[in-house]
């Protein structure tokens, strides 16, 4: 195609969506007498009318609006891939918005912040801590952390983190008056401390895993929090039995200060990834973003 006729097609795309010549023609800084020759000859081309004119509005005819759904996705992608290689000129900078749960934020996050900011300052990074699963697009986030089995498919999904334990743990002084638990039927007879998420509504059932036997248990027992690391406190001191990330609990167990259980009933399962919509345009400051948190294990 000629390159007059691209420029005509581009002339057609803004006038369809702007729904007026002043406007089309301000936007593409052409005069509208311009814009108006450029259209009829157009139209006289393809033999086509293209545009429905009055003189209060400029709507697309039937016609008009099947060239607009095939031409707008087309020259938004070329938009998009210019903006894209103009960027990668520029040094990283802007503000990136990501949603993710509290533990992905304290573990993988924030040690990558600490990394970038130091050594780019025009970069800045809006973090919203929650736990639902939130749509991204409109939400006007540029990316979020989930684990992988929570990402859709339609999305773009880098791993930035190894595979994922749970543990369920209790105090000595808890473990003092009581059996430990062997199987996940035995948790009955326990005090569990509970919390309820956004994702789940009700209290979070605990997932438990050995060989094909998968369980959700849900346990009872007197507290419930909406606050994850109040779990933690809560098994600390001797209230009752959590069930927690391994990584936030290895070191009290190192050290006696926990005692796990039915660690056989706590399987890997994949870890977090950050994903973001497929036609996101990779920014320099999102590219650094991405690299600084990809998983290298």
């Amino acid at each position: 195609m000629a390159r007059t006729d691209r420029n005509d097609l581009g002339a057609f795309l803004a006038v369809a969506r702007e729904r007026s010549f002043t406007r089309a023609a301000a936007k593409l800084g052409v005069s509208q007498s311009a814009l108006s020759q450029t259209l009829r000859g157009l139209e006289a081309r393809l033999g086509l009318r293209l545009l429905t004119r009055t003189t209060r509005s400029v709507a697309p005819t039937e016609v008009g609006e099947r060239l607009l759904r095939t031409l707008g996705p087309a020259f938004d992608g070329i938009d998009a891939t210019l903006a894209e290689l103009s960027a990668l000129r520029e040094k990283p900078s802007g503000t990136i918005r990501i949603t993710a749960g509290e533990h992905p934020v304290e573990t993988i996050l924030m040690p990558a912040l600490e990394r970038i900011l130091p050594d780019y300052p025009d970069v800045r990074f809006e973090v919203d801590v929650d736990h639902t699963l939130t749509d991204l697009v409109a939400g006007r986030y540029d990316a979020g952390i989930r684990f992988g089995e929570q990402v859709a498919k339609d999305m773009i999904a880098v791993r930035i983190g190894p595979d994922v334990r749970m543990a369920v743990v209790g105090s000595p002084s808890y473990f003092a008056a009581r059996p430990r638990p062997k199987v996940p039927q035995d948790l009955t007879g326990h005090a569990c401390i509970n919390i309820r998420l956004p994702t789940h509504g009700s209290l979070y059932a605990w997932e438990l895993q050995k060989g094909k036997h998968e369980l959700r248990v849900h346990v009872e027992g007197p507290l419930v929090f909406n606050h994850a690391p109040m779990l933690l406190r809560s098994a600390l001191a001797g209230l009752g039995l959590a069930c927690v990330f391994e990584d936030q609990v290895a070191e009290h167990i190192a050290e006696g200060r926990l005692i796990r259980v039915l660690a056989d009933w706590c399987p890997p399962f994949p870890g977090y990834h950050l994903y973001y919509p497929s036609r996101r345009q990779l920014t320099p400051a999102f590219a650094l973003l991405v690299e600084a948190v990809r998983y290298q294990g």
